[in-house]
């Protein structure tokens, strides 16, 4: 298979049509082999518009949902980001072109040591995985200008919210009860957490983000 082709097609039929087009993101979606992050029997699927397994439950964002979540996110040279729900590292390879920092969360010890070969092999700099409960952040590198959830949560928590900078951004796909998410964009101005709904977005709650259950008399 061609994969530079199949890279060329997702971007052209995928992210620019749903106004992924800023040049520097386009780039970095054209320079990063997504068949390197995915299992090898689904290396020919991997530019598909579709999420797709990548082991222990979880899967690769399909990329239109990544490219718009990153382009409300006007990632720039200076920023620190925190992308929680990294995965096996696609997103933060992504974001690592855009960024001063990446910290890439994950929960899931072999999702993450698949993360840390394939930046490795693939020589992406400014990234580093760590490990930890995902609905924690990780509040020893907060706060962050960037903050990406990779997956769908019924609410944002808290404890990952406070690790947002001033002036910051944080997107997610929120999803409330069975109907289909939002992409969402929150800034932080003056201490205050505005949101601003993007798009419809479907794709997978992540672990420990599900609403609790309620309980009716």
């Amino acid at each position: 298979m061609d994969f530079a082709a199949a890279r060329l097609n997702m971007v052209e039929s995928q992210l620019r049509p749903n106004r992924v087009v800023e040049e520097g993101l386009v780039s970095a979606f054209l320079a990063i082999p997504r068949e390197r992050f995915v299992p090898a029997p689904l290396h020919d699927a991997a530019y598909s518009d579709d999420d797709l397994p990548i082991g222990g439950g979880r899967t690769l964002l399909e990329p239109m949902i990544l490219g718009r979540l990153l382009a409300a996110a006007e990632i720039g040279p200076s920023d620190k980001v925190l992308d929680i729900g990294c995965g096996s590292g696609y997103g933060a390879a992504i974001m690592a072109r855009l960024a001063g920092q990446v910290v890439g969360l994950e929960e899931n010890s072999d999702l993450a040591a698949q993360a840390r070969a394939r930046l490795a092999e693939l020589g992406v700099l400014h990234v580093t995985i760590v490990e930890g409960r995902l609905t924690d952040g990780h509040k020893p590198g907060a706060p962050y200008d960037v903050i990406v959830i990779e997956g769908a949560v019924a609410a944002v928590p808290d404890a990952i919210a406070g690790q947002l900078a001033e002036g910051g951004r944080l997107l997610a796909v929120v999803k409330v009860g069975g109907g289909v998410g939002r992409g969402m964009l929150m800034r932080r101005v003056d201490g205050v957490l505005s949101r601003l709904p993007l798009f419809d977005a479907a794709c997978p709650i992540l672990p420990g983000f599900a609403a609790a259950p309620r309980f009716v008399f």
